[in-house]
Protein backbone atom coordinates (compact mmCIF):
# COMPACT_ATOMS: atom_id res chain seq x y z
CA UNK A 1 0.00 0.00 0.00
CA UNK A 2 1.44 3.40 -0.96
CA UNK A 3 1.79 6.62 0.97
CA UNK A 4 1.89 10.25 -0.08
CA UNK A 5 3.71 12.87 1.96
CA UNK A 6 2.77 16.53 1.65
CA UNK A 7 5.50 19.01 2.55
CA UNK A 8 5.63 22.78 2.07
CA UNK A 9 7.67 22.11 -1.11
CA UNK A 10 5.15 19.67 -2.61
CA UNK A 11 4.12 16.00 -2.49
CA UNK A 12 6.19 12.84 -2.65
CA UNK A 13 5.06 9.23 -3.04
CA UNK A 14 6.48 6.29 -1.09
CA UNK A 15 5.65 2.62 -1.74
CA UNK A 16 5.67 1.49 1.93
CA UNK A 17 5.52 2.91 5.43
CA UNK A 18 9.08 1.66 5.97
CA UNK A 19 10.22 3.96 3.16
CA UNK A 20 8.41 6.88 4.80
CA UNK A 21 10.08 5.97 8.09
CA UNK A 22 13.52 5.95 6.46
CA UNK A 23 12.84 9.37 4.95
CA UNK A 24 11.66 10.57 8.36
CA UNK A 25 14.84 9.44 10.13
CA UNK A 26 16.95 11.07 7.41
CA UNK A 27 15.14 14.38 7.84
CA UNK A 28 13.38 14.31 4.45
CA UNK A 29 9.98 14.08 6.16
CA UNK A 30 9.40 16.47 9.07
CA UNK A 31 7.09 15.77 12.04
CA UNK A 32 4.71 18.50 10.82
CA UNK A 33 4.46 17.10 7.26
CA UNK A 34 1.20 15.40 6.36
CA UNK A 35 0.91 11.73 5.34
CA UNK A 36 -1.91 10.11 3.38
CA UNK A 37 -2.24 6.34 3.03
CA UNK A 38 -3.62 5.12 -0.30
CA UNK A 39 -7.31 4.35 0.02
CA UNK A 40 -7.84 6.85 2.85
CA UNK A 41 -9.04 10.44 2.63
CA UNK A 42 -7.60 11.92 5.84
CA UNK A 43 -4.18 13.54 5.93
CA UNK A 44 -2.34 12.93 9.22
CA UNK A 45 0.67 14.66 10.73
CA UNK A 46 3.76 12.45 10.47
CA UNK A 47 4.32 12.73 14.22
CA UNK A 48 0.85 11.23 14.90
CA UNK A 49 1.66 7.96 13.10
CA UNK A 50 3.00 5.49 15.72
CA UNK A 51 5.72 3.98 13.50
CA UNK A 52 7.07 7.44 12.70
CA UNK A 53 6.68 8.74 16.26
CA UNK A 54 8.95 5.89 17.46
CA UNK A 55 11.54 6.58 14.74
CA UNK A 56 14.51 8.66 15.72
CA UNK A 57 14.96 11.86 13.72
CA UNK A 58 18.52 12.86 12.76
CA UNK A 59 20.74 14.15 15.54
CA UNK A 60 21.07 17.91 15.41
CA UNK A 61 21.63 18.52 19.10
CA UNK A 62 24.54 17.65 21.31
CA UNK A 63 25.86 14.80 19.14
CA UNK A 64 26.02 17.01 16.05
CA UNK A 65 27.98 19.64 17.98
CA UNK A 66 30.25 16.97 19.47
CA UNK A 67 31.15 15.69 16.00
CA UNK A 68 31.96 19.21 14.79
CA UNK A 69 34.12 19.76 17.87
CA UNK A 70 35.82 16.40 17.21
CA UNK A 71 36.70 17.42 13.65
CA UNK A 72 38.16 20.72 14.85
CA UNK A 73 40.10 18.93 17.61
CA UNK A 74 41.50 16.42 15.10
CA UNK A 75 42.64 19.24 12.80
CA UNK A 76 44.32 21.13 15.65
CA UNK A 77 45.98 17.99 17.01
CA UNK A 78 47.17 16.98 13.55
CA UNK A 79 48.66 20.39 12.79
CA UNK A 80 50.40 20.55 16.17
CA UNK A 81 51.68 16.98 15.81
CA UNK A 82 53.08 17.67 12.36
CA UNK A 83 54.81 20.83 13.53
CA UNK A 84 56.39 19.03 16.51
CA UNK A 85 57.44 15.96 14.50
CA UNK A 86 59.22 18.15 11.94
CA UNK A 87 61.22 19.99 14.64
CA UNK A 88 64.89 19.36 15.42
CA UNK A 89 64.43 18.33 19.06
CA UNK A 90 63.91 14.64 19.88
CA UNK A 91 61.74 15.49 22.88
CA UNK A 92 59.47 17.62 20.68
CA UNK A 93 59.25 14.79 18.16
CA UNK A 94 58.13 12.46 20.97
CA UNK A 95 55.45 14.96 21.98
CA UNK A 96 54.37 15.15 18.33
CA UNK A 97 53.99 11.39 18.19
CA UNK A 98 51.85 11.48 21.34
CA UNK A 99 49.66 14.19 19.76
CA UNK A 100 49.39 12.12 16.57
CA UNK A 101 48.16 9.15 18.64
CA UNK A 102 45.61 11.41 20.35
CA UNK A 103 44.46 12.62 16.93
CA UNK A 104 44.04 9.04 15.75
CA UNK A 105 41.86 8.31 18.80
CA UNK A 106 39.64 11.31 18.00
CA UNK A 107 39.37 10.22 14.36
CA UNK A 108 38.45 6.68 15.41
CA UNK A 109 35.69 8.03 17.67
CA UNK A 110 34.38 10.19 14.81
CA UNK A 111 34.38 7.24 12.42
CA UNK A 112 32.56 4.93 14.83
CA UNK A 113 29.95 7.54 15.77
CA UNK A 114 29.31 8.41 12.11
CA UNK A 115 28.92 4.74 11.15
CA UNK A 116 26.23 4.04 13.76
CA UNK A 117 22.81 3.66 12.21
CA UNK A 118 19.53 2.73 13.84
CA UNK A 119 18.69 -0.92 13.22
CA UNK A 120 15.97 -1.36 10.58
CA UNK A 121 12.68 -2.50 12.06
CA UNK A 122 10.42 -5.04 10.47
CA UNK A 123 6.86 -3.64 10.52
Amino acid sequence: MGYRVRTPEGELGYPTLLDVEKAYTQGLVAPDDEVLEDGHSTWRKASSIPALARARPPSTGLMGRAQKAGVVAALVLGAAALRLILSDSWSRRGAGIVLALAMSSVLMWLTVSAARRPAPRKD
